[in-house]
C-alpha cells in the first residue's frame, strides 16, 4: 500500500506546477493580454495608473497618471519610463509598443520609419508624465492617431480618449 501512495503522491507533485503555471483555460481577449504582459515593458503597475490619449492637429499627447494620488510611489517608475519612451521614439525605436501589441500595430511602422520627421518631447506631471507627438507630415500624423487608437481599444479600462 505505501508504495502505490508513494507513486500516487510523486505522480501529483510532477503534475501540481504543471496546474500552477499553465495559462487560464478559456479565450483570452487582447485587453487582458496586454493588461497582464504590462509588467514586461513597464515599470509601473498598469491597475494604478490610467493611459490617456489625446489627437491633436498636430499628433497627439499620451499621459499615464496615477488612478488614485494615494499611489505616489508610481509617479517616478511612470515617468522614468516616459522619459526614456520619448528618448527611444525619437529615435524610431517603438520595440516596447511592439513587444506588448504585436509589430503589426496601426501606425507603428510609418512612426519607426518617419521618426526623423516627428517630434517628440517628454515632462513630468504631478501625477505621472506626458509624452507630446508632433508632425507636419500628414501621413505620420495618421499614423501618430491610427497608433493611438490602437492602444485605446487594446488597452481597455486602462486607458481612455481625451
Amino acid at each position: 500500500m505505501s508504495k502505490y501512495f508513494s507513486m500516487i503522491i510523486a505522480t501529483l507533485l510532477l503534475a501540481l506546477p504543471a496546474c500552477v503555471h499553465s495559462p487560464p483555460t478559456g479565450p483570452q481577449t487582447v485587453q487582458k493580454h496586454v493588461h497582464h504582459l504590462s509588467h514586461t515593458v513597464m515599470p509601473f503597475d498598469m491597475s494604478k495608473t490610467l493611459h490617456i490619449f489625446k489627437m491633436t492637429e498636430q499628433g497627439g499627447i499620451q499621459q499615464v497618471v496615477l488612478r488614485e494620488s494615494r499611489w505616489q510611489d508610481q509617479v517616478p517608475l511612470i515617468q522614468m519610463h516616459l522619459k526614456h519612451e520619448a528618448e527611444q521614439f525619437q529615435k524610431g525605436n517603438f520595440a516596447d509598443p511592439a513587444t506588448l501589441h504585436g509589430t503589426d500595430m496601426p501606425g507603428l511602422k510609418e512612426l519607426m520609419h518617419g521618426a526623423a520627421a516627428i517630434k517628440v518631447s517628454y515632462r513630468d506631471l504631478p501625477d505621472g508624465g506626458e509624452i507630446t507627438f508632433k508632425t507636419n507630415e500628414p501621413q505620420l500624423l495618421t499614423a501618430i492617431h491610427r497608433w493611438f487608437g490602437a492602444q485605446l481599444s487594446e488597452h481597455g479600462a486602462d486607458a481612455k480618449a481625451e
